[in-house]
């Protein structure tokens, strides 16, 4: 089996759907040998945060001397950076060769008897084997959907489980009110075990405290009122933390400084399992955190921005960094969206402040057609084109903007991926990163 080969299988399994549930995952990791038994983890669940929470963390243990699997989804832009061990993404030849003996495990459970395993059970069980071929010391995972029912948590305790900030999401698979939904996110608390919580709200939290007291877990806040932002700008932001004096990160926006706060958190409880996390280990793994897609700066002529806001809350987060960033610029936005989304409501709130939409569909069965929703935005804002391809969209609104003029593409991280390739192909001389 060849890399081409193995994404056609693991992409040819989305037919399974999402199956929330663990039966599966066990018993095909039993006939993987159990790999997910030999390591340590660090588990992260959430609605929104989870992404740049699991990059902090990470590059604080990289910093500490720590050789550290990091599993998220979804990917931006190659299938393999949800796979990753210390800055490095598994290689094609290693994802196809465990591709191949997980498909070999897959016949022999369905042959069995069992329900042929969903993608992500699959891709799940990949990484947990390549963690465990390599040694890795700790794994730092990020939960898919949920967390009660969710594959990675066939894992037994964690060294620490992380929640992130709470909030409307996937309603039809969590429930349609806060409590429910935090009550899945809260399954991954499992006995005897360290929680560290992204305070919210007392809703929220009380389900949190519940699940902590039941398996008779420790639970831990991040400080967040003894966060202070000393500067920011479109590179970075320095801020203190607790006892952290001018702490650096190169994500924007202050919510990035409260999910820092959590990492750091986590970090801190993390001391009493493991050796070596210094303060000035947390400090370079704060400072030195990128993560693709979220407030990232592509370029600053004109500014262009992607985000991966696919929820009101964070379409909210979005626009108030942009006009705490830049309060007195014209905003365009690109925005593509997936059918089970909330675009209703995120495009209430970006309408607010937006001089004029490009419309794109995102490559994706569940894509929403950009004529539909340009329809949706006409409710609030009459200045919308209706783009045919991604490209479209952001050829226009790059020849719309003028100087004082910023560009922001958002609404799915599956198309992010595309806006971001674009400029690494076609517009290499003004691209922002590496």
């Amino acid at each position: 089996m060849n890399y081409s080969e193995a994404l056609e299988y693991i992409h040819g399994t989305y037919k399974f759907g999402v199956k929330l549930g663990l039966e599966n995952i066990r018993k095909l990791l039993e006939l993987l040998g159990n790999p997910h038994k030999k390591l340590k983890f660090v588990h992260v669940a959430g609605t929104n945060g989870k992404g740049s929470t699991v990059a902090y963390i990470s590059n604080v243990l990289i910093e500490s001397g720590y050789k550290v699997g990091i599993y998220t989804s979804p990917y931006i832009e190659r299938f393999t950076e949800r796979i990753c061990i210390n800055d490095e993404e598994i290689s094609r030849e290693d994802l196809a060769r465990l591709t191949e003996i997980t498909k070999e495990k897959v016949t022999e459970m369905v042959i069995q008897g069992y329900n042929h395993p969903t993608e992500f059970e699959i891709v799940t069980a990949i990484a947990f084997q390549y963690y465990c071929e390599q040694n890795c010391d700790i794994v730092v995972l990020e939960v898919g959907l949920g967390g009660r029912y969710d594959s990675t948590n066939v894992i037994d305790t964690p060294l620490v489980s992380v929640i992130t900030s709470i909030s409307f999401d996937h309603m039809k698979i969590l429930g349609n009110d806060l409590p429910h939904i935090a009550y899945e996110k809260a399954g991954i608390i499992k006995e005897n075990g360290n929680v560290v919580l992204y305070s919210q709200s007392k809703e929220v939290e009380k389900v949190i405290e519940d699940a902590a007291a039941q398996t008779n877990s420790r639970l831990f806040r991040a400080e967040f009122d003894s966060i202070k932002l000393k500067s920011f700008g479109i590179d970075g932001q320095v801020f203190d933390y607790s006892t952290f004096a001018d702490l650096e990160t190169k994500l924007l926006g202050r919510h990035q400084l409260k999910n820092a706060a959590v990492a750091i958190t986590a970090c801190q409880v993390l001391r009493e399992k493991i050796k070596n996390i210094t303060d000035d280990a947390i400090r370079k793994g704060i400072a030195k955190t990128k993560w693709k897609g979220r407030m990232e700066l592509l370029c600053k002529k004109p500014v262009f921005i992607i985000d991966g806001a696919h929820n009101k809350d964070g379409a909210k987060v979005m626009i108030d960094t942009l006009n705490e960033y830049f309060p007195q610029k014209r905003k365009i936005f690109i925005m593509g969206v997936l059918k089970d989304k909330e675009y209703s409501e995120m495009v209430r709130i970006v309408a607010q402040v937006a001089y004029k939409f490009y419309t794109v569909t995102p490559l994706s069965e569940r894509g929403l057609p950009s004529g539909e929703l340009a329809d949706i935005i006409k409710a609030y804002c009459n200045n919308v084109v209706i783009c045919d391809k991604i490209v479209e969209g952001i050829d226009n609104a790059i020849n719309e903007a003028g100087e004082n003029d910023i560009i922001c593409a958002f609404g799915s991280l599956y198309y992010i991926g595309e806006v971001r390739q674009y400029f690494e192909i076609f517009l290499k001389g003004v691209m922002n990163f590496d």
